[in-house]
């Protein structure tokens, strides 16, 4: 173990303009580098701003960043003798020989097409960010003084990363890999009983860097517009966060209860659709987002307790009641979800509830 010393820790830009690549490209380098000290920006001229002000250990670039390219970036990085070495990653959707000839002059670190290969990224990022052999560990930052449970829960609620993992989503994937690569129909049925998997697919299906017409509002729908790779990638990349599963046997038994009772919203969704000749699937995943409130208030529950914070059933239970609605009120609003399901998963919480 390499005792931290923050100082020492590398500093990283990351500038990509869709949120969920970008939230993507944040957590594998923090896998890599839990201690790495992260900017991140949406476009070119915040990203040049910003290496205007300080030297980064590793510049990680999206190619069409709105505003300035990456390659512009790039190029303005090579031409500051200071830091011509600097390393430099360029993604790029753009894999054709000229493209990649175009880029070669500026000595990319790295040209990455997208969707991103994350086992690929990954060693590059440990050949960049770690010393041979060294293995870098992060304790739990520990609650500030006087912080109460409470308090702790008004301040993650505008930041929370959502419900942990109901199924084991590695499993899901490697399922679903057949000799023609990712079958989506199979994964889609691997994973459509998460209610995390499925909002984030759906809210990232609807980024504003997808720029679609028509919402996505099922499961299927999100996976056939992101495409087999970032499907993969997305799925992969909620593994890698913290909380991802609960270790904790309360909370955890806590969360098999709202489990069950999505499943069983779900299914009354999908029945009562059927009846009313409307969209069954739909209507399904409405079903299965109605406690992604209450159980991303469970995860939140484990990094109290993990922070050195006391946590017993009736502590529980109140900050379900107080704040389960409003995480998910939250966690909609923020992840962008359309419009017509949010009011959907409304409508659910009030039938079922």
């Amino acid at each position: 173990m390499t005792v931290v010393d923050l100082k020492a820790a590398p500093t990283v830009l990351i500038a990509e303009a869709d949120p969920w690549t970008r939230d993507l490209l944040k957590q594998v380098v923090l896998t890599v580098r839990c201690d790495a000290q992260l900017d991140v920006c949406g476009d070119g001229q915040q990203a040049l701003a910003q290496l205007g002000k300080h030297t980064y250990g590793l510049v990680i670039a999206d190619r069409d960043l709105p505003g300035i390219g990456g390659l512009d970036l790039l190029r303005s990085v090579r031409q500051r003798r200071a830091v011509a070495a600097q390393p430099f990653i360029l993604l790029s959707a753009r894999n054709d020989s000229a493209s990649v000839r175009e880029a070669l002059p500026l000595a990319p670190t790295a040209y990455l097409t997208m969707p991103l290969d994350i086992a690929g990224l990954t060693k590059r990022l440990t050949g960049l960010l770690l010393e041979a052999g060294q293995e870098i560990l992060c304790d739990v930052p520990a609650l500030a003084p006087g912080m109460t449970l409470k308090r702790f829960l008004e301040q993650r609620r505008a930041s929370s990363d959502g419900a942990p993992l109901r199924v084991d989503a590695q499993s899901a994937l490697r399922n679903s890999l057949g000799p023609d690569g990712l079958d989506l129909a199979q994964l889609e049925q691997q994973v459509r009983t998460d209610p995390h998997i499925t909002a984030v697919l759906i809210a990232a299906a609807n980024s504003a860097a997808q720029h679609l017409a028509s919402p996505a509002q099922t499961l299927a729908q999100a996976m056939q517009r992101l495409g087999p790779a970032q499907s993969l990638n997305l799925i992969q990349g909620l593994t890698l966060k913290p909380g991802a599963q609960l270790s904790d046997a309360c909370l955890a038994d806590y969360a098999e209860g709202y489990w069950a009772l999505s499943q069983r919203a779900a299914d009354y969704g999908h029945t009562l659709a059927g009846m009313l000749n409307l969209d069954q699937e739909r209507c399904y995943c409405a079903g299965l987002l109605h406690c992604l409130g209450d159980l991303a208030v469970l995860r939140c529950l484990q990094e109290w307790r993990q922070a050195g914070g006391e946590l017993d059933t009736q502590a529980i239970d109140v900050s379900l009641a107080e704040f389960g609605a409003a995480y998910g009120s939250a966690l909609r609003t923020r992840w962008r979800l359309p419009l017509e399901m949010r009011e959907l998963i409304a409508a659910m919480y009030v039938v079922v509830n």
